[in-house]
């Protein structure tokens, strides 16, 4: 498919087969549209952006709307797409000499064949003059889920002032406020979300869904006074390294079908697109050898984490669900059982809480049969017979501590799954 991320009043290029509006409103014109609150968020709150990050956050937008607006079913396999994306942007020359790097790098994200050009006539908007540079010295991912919970937890214990940014998701608001507001209650906490509006049905599997952060952390980290004055302001997003690596259970879950939102093969080549661009971030993953258990226990600040990890979300069909955790996905048996490495108590309503019970809904539901097939696979084969190829990329250069990451985050899994009566 060809699609155009552009802004109102950019000449349209010929031969699209989906036009979005980038940071524009969805109305009856039969174009998708992405990203229309952003400008209005980043004004409202006084920010100063750099020209570049305004123009890598609409390709994130235009990345995200790409992923919606292409269905995979129209595929020849039923997965692998080919998405020919133009984009609008400010300075087209320099986007163009980065387009085959980005296209790898979504080709690594997606799983789908990306062409990448750019055409000018991109969003700059003019400077505000009441804008000021924020005093937080740290942008930080804040979810509402666990990880997040303990990376802001674990900066403000260490005396950093993080600036919160959240990636809105239906459920999750108003638990990404009150994590923010008692965590750290001076700093600022931008809620944005993509709004991307398609004219069809979307694409449900979305795994460029991590771009839209990466383009809302952009545009918070070039708007610190710590930037303004030269320096590099660091991008963290905290994720235990179990799920970071994403190793699949079985292999009917290889490649793109497990997300890839932060392996750690994925940063290191964003990691290289902002160093092109001249954008003095660095992306930074504390957690990246430490599983979700280990996390728990590691907290800086246990009597805050005690209060509030119940109610952080980990579920991957949360919406599904009917907002409620349903206790028997990947995420969901990730979090469980650290909670059970922890010990610092689970109040967690589960939609489906005992494993242990026989049938499809619970001990025979595809993920606990995955997790329970790849606990044997692990005990007859060893690590590298489970792992497999996962871990051979020559651009991952911790593989044995990646892959002993792996082992501890799996060995947490089968000792809350064989104490719930499920292997």
């Amino acid at each position: 498919m060809r699609v155009a991320a552009i802004p109102s009043g950019v000449a349209i290029p010929g031969g699209q087969d989906l036009i979005v509006d980038l940071f524009g409103q969805f109305d009856a014109n039969g174009h998708a549209a992405v990203g229309a609150k952003i400008p209005y968020i980043v004004r409202g709150e006084r920010l100063r952006p750099a020209a570049r990050a305004w123009d890598f956050a609409a390709l994130s937008m235009a990345v995200v709307a790409a992923d919606e607006g292409c269905p995979r079913t129209g595929s020849a396999d039923g997965w692998t797409r080919q998405i020919e994306l133009t984009v609008a942007v400010a300075d087209s020359n320099f986007w163009a000499g980065q387009a085959a790097d980005m296209a790898r790098m979504l080709a690594f994200l997606t799983g789908d064949m990306w062409t990448l050009s750019f055409i000018s006539g991109g969003h700059q908007p003019a400077p505000d003059k009441n804008a000021a540079w924020r005093p937080e010295d740290v942008v930080c991912l804040l979810s509402g889920g666990l990880d997040s919970l303990i990376g802001a937890l674990d900066l403000v214990k260490k005396g950093k002032r993080p600036l919160f940014v959240s990636q809105v998701a239906k459920g999750d608001k108003r638990q990404q406020r009150v994590f923010a507001q008692t965590i750290s209650p001076g700093s600022l906490h931008l809620q944005m979300n993509h709004n991307a509006r398609m004219p069809h049905t979307s694409e449900r599997s979305q795994r460029a869904r991590s771009m839209g952060f990466f383009g809302f952390g952009a545009l918070a980290a070039t708007s610190l006074k710590a930037y303004e004055a030269g320096g590099r302001v660091p991008l963290v997003i905290p994720e235990n390294g179990y799920i970071s690596i994403n190793v699949p259970l079985t292999p009917l879950r290889r490649g793109s079908l497990s997300t890839r939102t932060t392996h750690p093969h994925f940063l290191a080549m964003l990691q290289q697109v902002f160093n092109a661009a001249g954008l003095r971030i660095d992306i930074a993953n504390p957690y990246q050898l430490k599983t979700k258990g280990e996390m728990l226990k590691g907290c800086l600040d246990q009597p805050r984490l005690k209060n509030l990890a119940s109610y952080s979300t980990s579920c991957g069909r949360y919406a599904r669900s009917g907002f409620r955790q349903c206790g028997r996905c990947v995420p969901c048996l990730v979090r469980r059982a650290a909670f059970g490495e922890w010990g610092g108590g689970d109040a967690t309503p589960y939609r489906f809480d005992d494993l242990g019970k026989a049938g499809p809904k619970y001990r025979d539901f595809d993920d606990v049969r995955s997790a329970a097939v790849a606990v044997r696979t692990l005990n007859s084969n060893g690590i590298k017979g489970w792992v497999g190829g996962a871990l051979n990329s020559v651009a991952l250069a911790e593989r044995s501590n990646l892959g002993a990451v792996a082992e501890r985050g799996l060995r947490e899994i089968e000792r809350f799954l064989s104490a719930e009566g499920a292997l």
